[in-house]
């Protein structure tokens, strides 16, 4: 690309030559207006050029299919190069040849039988607007072969993307992208007897790792990637994250891209998107979902930071992500800054729910008599109306066997958590947002940890004989399906929140969208939720989910009233419907509290019949 006169055409047939590809002088496919119009000396408007940028684009795409080509085209303006490369971005190569006006002038006064005179030239470099990122910049004062000889070995020995960090994601996440056909860096540091030589093994061992190349010198992997550089940090969340940062800074160029795919703290992710923009670097915030299977066969991608750095990356993370049911990717813009992150953490926070319900679904079942098997059988039956990735894997779970006992039953009832939850229920209370089932959940796993106090309780509190619930598995199937609704509401609604507090713009039927494969709360329900949020922001607005939840609430008081009769902790079910008793009612005991606030403290109060909305303030005790 570049101006008339640079050495397109020249630069173009070599270099093509040397790749083995064939070559294609975008001039040769403009229409004989076109032709016609610049040989009398008129500059071509936008309108001319809107088909002969289309008919370029269709050739790219046409070619790449084949073995790629190259094009020589002026591309001047933003606008055109992103019409020239539409949907074939990460396929895409720019080169600009670069030079003075003077420089270029000499070359068109030596041309002969070329439209392109000299009074169109500088209407050319007027209207050119010169590529800052995603482009090999070139000065045409050097010589075709030197030109040749750089631009061979960069695209030739120069890899198109990086990936830092070689654990079970990172891992996964490059084989995906080999097999996509990227050609990528990869980097594992080295620690003696413990991490050796961890890319050069992966390569060998991965044939969609062919092309790749391993390094554990941090330097050599920054230069073999094209720039602008983008580098996929696969890392611990927290420290190691800003370690590794400030190690590559020093090797990095202006406009290069970060990316962290790591859990993050959406509040760090902020902090990094400022202190690396303050160094002409863009990060973006990639919330990635779908575990070691998902990153290998297409994970849920959740990108955030400024959206022309997206642009740059976007290619590679469509081409590695899930595909929705119209086979679009599970992939989208989220926001700015850490907005990527902060719904990563919330579908966590949505996940832990799930989880919970599940947990407590299997207690309700059992307690009615059923054994795992049966338990899986029924579950399996409930497929047809609330299926979903983690009903799924709970009956393969409910399923294995160890010997003649279920494995299940070997596994202590301790449960884990990595922190998002907690990370989710801290911005659910700072945000003011009542996202009750998620915090419920976490707390449940908190209460499991203290597996000896528990052991203690249980000896002067838990009935020796509970009694079998007075309840059917249908209803059960009720309430779960209920307090599913509340836990997705009640995470969009947090969503929701936080985008209209930082100004993210989120869009919520997107996100649910993406949310429809390749991640852990992927279900029937996320796919139905996605036309719900295309026509109301609230779920609770929408007529189709108020019916459901009106014909599935008898059954879901019903079976949470049996459960406590019969001592059977289910906390994320009773949740649900205590939530929507408390949410769902128009006149509340919160007077009472406000009236006790202002006792004690004089924190002043409204009246519901004073419209003015001021504040009042009573002498309690006198």
């Amino acid at each position: 690309m570049g101006v008339s006169g640079v050495g397109k055409s020249t630069i173009g047939s070599q270099l093509a030559n040397a790749l083995g590809v064939p070559f294609f002088d975008g001039d040769d496919y403009h229409p004989k207006a076109n032709i016609e119009k610049m040989g009398k000396g008129q500059p071509l408007t936008d309108d001319d050029r809107f088909g002969w940028l289309q008919q370029l684009n269709h050739l790219a795409s046409d070619q790449i299919k084949i073995q790629g080509c190259v094009i020589a085209c002026s591309a001047l303006k933003e606008s055109y190069r992103q019409m020239l490369q539409k949907d074939i971005l990460g396929s895409v190569t720019w080169v600009f040849l670069s030079g003075t006006f003077e420089t270029v002038k000499k070359r068109i006064l030596a041309r002969k039988n070329h439209f392109m005179g000299e009074a169109l030239l500088q209407s050319q470099f007027d209207t050119l607007e010169e590529p800052t990122a995603g482009v090999v910049s070139v000065d045409i004062r050097q010589t075709p072969d030197e030109i040749i000889k750089y631009l061979k070995a960069y695209i030739l020995e120069k890899t198109q993307f990086g990936v830092l960090g070689l654990g079970v994601m990172g891992k996964s996440l490059s084989r995906n992208l080999g097999q996509k056909g990227f050609k990528l860096s990869l980097f594992n540091r080295h620690v003696d007897a413990l991490e050796v030589e961890v890319a050069q093994k992966m390569v060998d061992e991965h044939k969609e790792l062919s092309s790749a190349l391993p390094f554990d010198d941090l330097v050599s992997f920054v230069q073999s990637i094209q720039t602008p550089r983008k580098i996929m940090l696969m890392v611990n969340a927290g420290k190691t994250v800003d370690q590794v940062t400030e190690d590559l800074l020093p090797h990095l160029s202006a406009n290069d891209i970060l990316i962290d795919g790591g859990n993050s703290n959406y509040l760090k992710t902020k902090e990094r998107f400022d202190y690396l923009k303050s160094k002409q670097i863009h990060f973006v915030g990639a919330g990635v979902s779908g575990g070691e299977e998902g990153a290998l066969k297409g994970p849920c991608i959740m990108p955030s930071g400024d959206e022309n750095a997206y642009a740059e990356v976007r290619p590679f993370l469509e081409a590695i992500a899930a595909k929705d049911k119209n086979d679009r990717a599970c992939c989208a813009y989220i926001g700015n800054e850490g907005s990527g992150h902060f719904v990563k953490m919330v579908h966590n926070g949505i996940e832990y729910v799930e989880m919970q319900l599940l947990a407590e679904v299997c207690t309700l079942l059992k307690h009615l008599g059923n054994d795992l098997d049966e338990i899986a059988a029924i579950l399996s039956s409930w497929k047809v109306n609330a299926n979903s990735y983690l009903l799924d894997i709970t009956i393969d779970i409910l399923r294995k066997k160890e010997g003649s006992d279920w494995l299940v039953n070997k596994i202590l009832d301790k449960a884990g958590n990595k922190g998002t939850g907690n990370w989710t229920t801290i911005a659910t209370a700072q945000l003011g947002v009542p996202s009750t089932m998620i915090a419920t959940a976490l707390f449940a796993r908190y209460a499991s940890a203290f597996k000896e106090e528990r052991i203690a309780a249980s000896a002067h509190f838990e009935s020796k004989e509970k009694p079998a619930p007075s309840i059917s598995k249908e209803e059960v199937l009720e309430a779960y399906q209920f307090a599913r609704a509340i836990n997705h509401y009640q995470g969009f609604k947090l969503i929701s929140a936080a985008s209209e507090q930082h100004n993210w713009k989120i869009n919520l039927s997107e996100l649910a969208r993406i949310w429809t494969n390749g991640c852990i709360i992927k279900s029937d329900l996320m796919i139905e939720l996605v036309e719900v949020l295309r026509e109301n922001q609230n779920i609770l607005d929408d007529t189709a989910v108020i019916d459901q939840l009106q014909q599935l609430k008898p059954s879901t008081k019903k079976v949470i009233a049996a459960a406590v009769l019969s001592e059977l902790p289910i906390p994320c079910l009773s949740e649900s419907i205590q939530f929507l008793t408390n949410f769902a009612v128009e006149n509340s005991a919160a007077n009472i509290i406000q009236a006790q606030r202002d006792y004690f403290g004089a924190h002043t109060y409204q009246r519901n019949d004073d419209e003015s909305g001021k504040a009042h303030h009573t002498h309690w005790s006198k």
